[in-house]
């Protein structure tokens, strides 16, 4: 049986540098053998994120298309958005939903917390499941309209092979929703 470390003591936290969207925060910490070392990380920003998974009666998953500033490139992925501060993740879901595709949802579930890369990040996303959608758009804060792309759930590997289809969250959340809706599918 495998038993967890004891995590360091954070002897200090402090403010490395700031922007409007990252926070980079230096720790020093004071490991359980009595090494210590400084790590440095991006901060969260409170509520953390949501990506949804916006699946229609036919079984298509909408994606949308839009452009991503860290690639500089148009990239196919699944709405998403920050948790505004006292926001539930599945109102955030809904409203980032009501967006970016301009559909609410019926029924929001909650797939599960991810982390992108726990080494230095300490943000957080939440991938929610939205069904039963209905015409509800809200006016979003894109600098430019969004391509809403409808794709077959049960091509999600091909859409994998895609070069414009490369973020990580969008694709474990892809897969987990469909793993949900086959078991329920074996259970009707």
């Amino acid at each position: 049986m495998h038993t967890m470390p004891k995590k360091p003591h954070i002897l200090a936290r402090r403010s490395v540098a700031r922007s409007r969207l990252f926070h980079v925060e230096a720790l020093d910490l004071r490991f359980a053998n009595g090494e210590e070392r400084v790590y440095e990380r991006l901060a969260g920003s409170g509520g953390g994120a949501v990506l949804v998974v916006p699946i229609t009666a036919e079984r298509e998953v909408l994606l949308i298309r839009e452009y991503a500033a860290g690639t500089d490139d148009y990239v196919l992925a699944l709405p998403k958005g920050r948790v505004e501060p006292g926001e539930a993740p599945l109102a955030a879901a809904d409203r980032e939903l009501r967006e970016e595709v301009g559909l609410g949802a019926r029924s929001l579930i909650h797939l599960r917390t991810v982390s992108v890369a726990p080494g230095y990040m300490s943000h957080r996303t939440q991938l929610i499941l939205a069904r039963d959608l209905y015409h509800s758009p809200l006016e979003g804060d894109e600098p430019e309209p969004i391509e809403v792309q409808p794709w077959p759930l049960d091509a999600i590997s091909e859409l994998a092979q895609r070069e414009d289809f490369h973020e990580a969250r969008s694709l474990a959340a892809l897969y987990l929703a469909r793993e949900l809706l086959e078991k329920e599918e074996q259970q009707a």
